[in-house]
């Protein structure tokens, strides 16, 4: 199974979750380095959750099914500085 292969299994242990509330990720690149890049998708997009739904999802799925990536990045998560953010740190 190929590096891409993996992670997207990886995100669809994940999917279900997203989908049941209108959203989605999917992969825009994975790096020569192994940083995998995500965009979100629907709801996810502008969730005020979305930083934590990437923190404790997302790149908890991706590094413990594929040991390889080093980093994952979403080009489209919310601004930590936006004031209706939550972030796993104020759980």
């Amino acid at each position: 199974m190929t590096l891409l292969e993996r992670v997207e299994q990886a995100l669809d242990s994940i999917r279900p979750y997203l989908q049941t509330d209108g959203g989605n990720v999917s992969i825009e690149e994975i790096t020569p380095d192994n940083v995998v890049k995500l965009r979100l998708l629907g709801t996810c997009a502008n969730c005020s959750m979305s930083i934590m739904t990437f923190k404790a999802g997302l790149e908890q799925a991706i590094k413990k099914a594929v040991p390889e990536i080093v980093a994952v990045e979403a080009i489209n998560l919310t601004d930590m500085n936006d004031p209706n953010a939550i972030n796993p740190k104020q759980l």
